[in-house]
């Protein structure tokens, strides 16, 4: 028979009650009784009683996230419980993360003593205390409530429920991103209005106008929507004082509260509303101005703020709230474009080459996830998105600093959104969970990836792919769709079979690794050492960031025209999309002197002036395509044809630590 200590813990688990200072009232009013031998080994009650009061519960244990903890199916045949329910699990005292069996369970509070019950309290306070749990529980158990029930599936039942979910999914690969409404060329006239507002929201922020300005553009679209800044916007005299201050000038003493925007924000997940007040108040509106056209690259800046105004609903104030966030967070916290994208691979490459042995180590772990091929992109679905495809069975934690893989994941986003191509908006991502174990699982840096589409690349996840997943990652995936968005869990697919991936990717284009048709393997091209040489070129690079900075200022001012001249906005939509297409073309031209090669430039795949080439032919896989980009972009873009046989590194479905 069960020790009691077993009973308490399990039925303790699987009830959803907090932390409480009487907690054996609480386990004698919540555990039903059962027939179980508490003679032969029983814990002492002071470990129940911890396990109560003097340790509050996880969120991982609420209502919500209810995990399977009995320990053994014959534990869980005893108390006459589902056996889906007999899935060890134990909870480290030392981490509010969840371990698992594999993992010797901790002594103390989930320990059991071998001792007589008199070396823990006495013989009637156990009696007394045996009693009350017994006694007092029939009226609780015979009147359950609807909101305590536990709804465990089974294996098969798992993927048949989520398969049933994902049946009448709207993200049907059948239909191209920009013929959905909300997309650029597909605006419906409440749409374009609320994307006329943000954009005079945002030049207002950038400082191209002021507030009569803004106002008078507002009343010229028939809106009652007041200028967001009205109520934050921070007098002449401090705005001459913040001019020459950037994204990491003087600090206020303390961060602006959120109830001082004029943003009522009750979801406000990530702080965003601290992090736009923040912005506001130490960064220029020049700098917050470059910002933008810095994360913008070569995308279409209509869509840029399209994806904000579809995160948020369609809510100008909040998307506003979310962008400058999202610009604080790329400046400040991540240095995404002044760091990450700059430095590249051949910047850890000599890092990892270090005496520091900080930077030895940042160095390596960030190689080493490019290397063992731990993801990579490759390949369009049927909707014409790339393929970011992940496998989640080279990963362990701690063999990795949470800084290098929160480097690498922002690089491989980075990265993605190059390859994005029109009409596609939005990227696939495949989960390949072959081989999968509880020590590939790792909470941290799936948490960090959440944060980063919902909160800083929103409305970028098309479609995501779980491979193959095994049953234990039924408990996982329960842990994880409680952290999701509703709207982002709902674009999650669980396949289990080539003729299941074959709803969202053709057959021909599934890799063999994962049971497809597609040759193909990842062979990693080491960086090459000068092969980022133009960067020192600063006079060029000056040179055409100021055509950009012309070409932005000749968009803003058409932006401007667009709202206040209805009369003429046919011929001003056109001169905003020419004046698009230039910004790009500049982008492209400027990309060397501003972005690190990667290995998807070394490759082949990204290729000069912006050309993706995912699927080449033979023929031009033995030739130099040809371009009109500048002979000095081509040599910083173009394969190293000196490489050496050893600058490959080569990874397949074999290669698991």
């Amino acid at each position: 028979m069960p020790a009691v200590s077993d009973c308490i813990r399990v039925h303790a688990r699987l009830l959803d009650w907090k932390s409480s200072r009487n907690s054996v009232q609480k386990l004698g009013r919540h555990i039903p009784f059962v027939p179980c031998d508490y003679t032969r080994t029983i814990p002492t009650f002071r470990s129940a009683a911890t396990l109560s009061s003097k340790r509050q519960l996880s969120p991982w244990q609420t209502r919500e996230n209810k995990l399977p903890l009995i320990r053994s199916f014959s534990h869980s045949k005893q108390h006459k419980l589902p056996e889906t329910l007999a899935r060890p699990f134990s909870h480290s005292p030392r981490n509010d993360k969840p371990t698992y069996f594999n993992r010797n369970q901790p002594a103390g509070i989930y320990g059991t003593q071998t001792e007589p019950i008199q070396s823990a309290i006495g013989t009637w306070t156990a009696a007394i205390l045996l009693g009350a749990i017994s006694g007092s529980v029939y009226f609780f158990t015979a009147r359950p409530k609807h909101s305590d029930k536990l709804d465990i599936e089974s294996g098969d039942q798992f993927q048949q429920s989520e398969a049933r979910d994902n049946s009448g999914s709207t993200n049907s690969a059948d239909m191209a991103e920009t013929s959905q409404s909300g997309h650029i060329g597909n605006l419906t006239p409440e749409q374009e209005e609320k994307l006329q507002q943000l954009w005079i929201a945002t030049l207002q922020v950038f400082g191209v106008l002021d507030m009569d300005r803004a106002k008078a553009l507002t009343s010229t679209i028939n809106s009652t929507i007041v200028p967001v800044l009205s109520a934050t916007s921070v007098p002449a005299s401090e705005q001459a004082k913040k001019k020459k201050r950037g994204w990491f000038g003087k600090k206020t003493d303390e961060v602006p509260k959120a109830k001082d925007t004029p943003v009522v924000s009750g979801d406000d997940k990530y702080g965003q509303v601290a992090k736009f007040q923040h912005a506001l108040e130490n960064a220029s509106p020049e700098i917050i101005r470059a910002s933008f056209w810095n994360m913008l690259k070569h995308d279409h800046p209509d869509m840029l703020l399209l994806r904000f105004l579809r995160a948020r609903k369609w809510d100008v104030e909040k998307a506003l709230v979310m962008m400058i966030s999202t610009f604080h967070w790329r400046s400040v916290e991540m240095h995404v474009d002044d760091d990450i994208l700059i430095n590249g691979e051949e910047a850890m490459l000599l890092d990892s080459t270090s005496d520091d042995p900080i930077k030895k180590r940042r160095g390596a772990d960030f190689l080493e996830q490019i290397r063992t091929g731990k993801s990579f992109l490759h390949g369009l679905d049927k909707s014409g998105r790339p393929m970011c495809f992940i496998r989640a069975r080279l990963h362990h934690a701690g063999d990795q600093l949470e800084e290098s893989l929160e480097r690498y994941t922002i690089y491989v986003i980075e990265i993605a959104r190059f390859v994005v191509q029109p009409p596609a908006e939005t990227a696939c991502i495949v989960f390949d969970m072959s081989g999968f174990s509880l020590a590939n699982m790792d909470y941290a840096p799936v948490k960090f990836m959440i944060q980063c589409f919902e909160a800083n690349y929103p409305e970028s996840l098309g479609v995501v792919l779980i491979h193959k997943a095994p049953w234990v990652f039924q408990g996982i995936w329960k842990i994880i769709k409680g952290l999701l968005d509703p709207v982002v869990a709902n674009k999650v697919n669980f396949t289990n079979n080539t003729a299941d991936m074959e709803a969202f990717i053709e057959k021909s284009r599934i890799i063999k690794e994962i049971g497809g048709e597609e040759d193909w393997e990842m062979k990693y091209i080491e960086p090459v050492i000068g092969e980022n040489d133009l960067m020192k070129d600063v006079e060029t690079k000056n040179k055409i960031q100021s055509e950009r900075d012309a070409i932005a200022g000749e968009f803003e001012k058409a932006t401007i025209a667009w709202i206040e001249d209805r009369a003429s906005k046919k011929d001003l939509r056109k001169k905003r999309e020419d004046l698009t297409v230039t910004l790009t073309e500049n982008y492209w031209k400027l990309d060397p002197y501003i972005r690190a090669r990667s290995y998807y430039d070394r490759a082949g795949l990204i290729q000069p002036g912006g050309n993706i080439q995912f699927y080449p032919t033979a023929a031009k896989e033995t030739t130099v395509p040809e371009t009109k980009v500048p002979a000095a972009t081509e040599v910083a873009a173009a394969p190293p044809a000196a490489a050496s046989k050893d600058a490959y590194v080569e990874t397949t479905s074999d290669d698991i630590d």
